[in-house]
């Protein structure tokens, strides 16, 4: 995750994300990885192990329970970083959408197939790909998931909630991030300022 106080964290702001997304259209496999990895903050090795039986379009989640690798040439298929690691995310609505579409358009799909038969050689190559014609900052695909959880941050969601999305062990791994968004030391104090006002008018 970085140092222990976050200071090495970097991320994309989600006006960069989607830029770089539009990139990624020209290659559907590439372009719904990535949204998965950003909407989702799974880790790579999680997305690369996804099978087709990981997926409940009807109650709109995706079941993470394993990590994919290349070692010695050979895929292999390992249980999770940790055991908070094995969890189930829910999805939002457009992300189920453009899975199903995604889903229809791989020919004998079966429920154990792995829905992303790549590597993270190809992810690394797209990444660079994407962001140097989006014209935004390279960062590491792991940052997708630093981007997801400072996205959440700024949307006000608590620690407690981010971690068990994230599968984090602790919540002090997900309070390293609070320093992406100091901007919301500006939103307390205006909250402060307001509330003072109003004690004042009432009094």
């Amino acid at each position: 995750m970085g140092d222990k106080d976050g200071a090495n964290i970097n991320f994309w702001t989600n006006d960069e994300y989607k830029r770089f997304a539009e990139e990624m259209m020209d290659k559907p496999v590439s372009y719904y990885a990535f949204e998965m990895l950003y909407w989702c903050g799974i880790r790579e090795g999680e997305l690369l192990a996804l099978t087709a039986a990981d997926f409940d379009f009807n109650n709109s989640t995706v079941r993470i329970n394993k990590s994919y690798q290349r070692l010695h040439g050979e895929d292999v298929i390992t249980t999770p970083k940790t055991k908070k690691s094995n969890r189930v995310i829910k999805m939002p609505k457009f992300l189920c959408e453009e899975m199903q579409d995604y889903f229809s358009t791989i020919y004998g799909l079966k429920k154990k197939d792995r829905v992303f038969p790549l590597n993270k050689s190809y992810l690394h190559h797209e990444m660079d790909r994407g962001s140097k014609a989006a014209g935004v900052k390279r960062i590491r695909i792991h940052d997708l998931r630093h981007s997801h959880v400072s996205l959440l941050i700024d949307m006000g969601f608590t620690p407690v909630a981010i971690a068990d999305r994230l599968g984090h062990e602790s919540i002090e791994i997900t309070l390293r991030y609070a320093h992406l968004f100091p901007s919301r030391q500006t939103e307390m104090v205006q909250r402060l300022d307001q509330e003072r006002m109003d004690f004042k008018n009432v009094s």
